[in-house]
């Protein structure tokens, strides 16, 4: 536990060095990298849609407008994870309300941390949305005759599906704009 306590001082003093603004400018760069981690999520969902409308093109050639439709319908609404963190990073990158705040550094610098990390969370929205739309298209193969009320519940799954997504973009511009941590 000492250990831990002397390694925490020693970052504390060494932090310490830098201006308030260069740490928060540091934190922002690591927080728009970290943002970025989500989209494998879209990237892995995305893929798998695509593979399956490709499999259902290759059993049911005639439909084929049919299925790359659903397809790139779902793979656009499954891609909604990586979009927020985008905006994320850019926000912290270019507009970020952070830099130059006076207050205690080491808040202000990990709430920046935080902006970016919690949009992580969007890994789980990009990989499930693209099993929903991989599953549509799949399915519209199958069934053509039933496109509208797969497309429905497809949609409707991954709305549903996208609610953690919106819980981390919540969380990051509360981080960046509204933090109750800082005066």
């Amino acid at each position: 536990m000492e250990e831990i306590s002397n390694l925490v001082v020693f970052l504390l003093e060494w932090l310490d060095q830098f201006d308030a603004k260069t740490l928060v400018s540091a934190a922002a760069v690591l927080a728009a990298g970290f943002a970025m981690i989500a989209g494998i999520g879209p990237g892995v969902g995305q893929g798998y849609a695509a593979g399956k409308g490709a499999e259902a093109v290759g059993k049911n050639q005639k439909n084929t407008s049919n299925i790359t439709l659903v397809m790139l319908l779902g793979a656009a609404v499954a891609e909604t994870s990586g979009i927020f963190s985008l905006v994320v990073a850019l926000i912290l990158l270019y507009a970020n309300p952070l830099v130059g705040m006076e207050g205690v550094a080491i808040v202000i610098a990990a709430s920046v941390l935080g902006a970016g990390l919690s949009m992580i969370a969007g890994i789980g929205p990009g990989i499930g949305q693209g099993y929903a739309a991989g599953k549509g298209a799949e399915r519209v193969g199958q069934r053509p005759k039933y496109q509208s009320v797969i497309v429905r519940t497809m949609l409707l799954g991954q709305a549903v599906g996208q609610t953690t997504g919106i819980y981390a973009l919540v969380v990051a511009l509360i981080l960046l704009f509204a933090n109750p941590l800082i005066g």
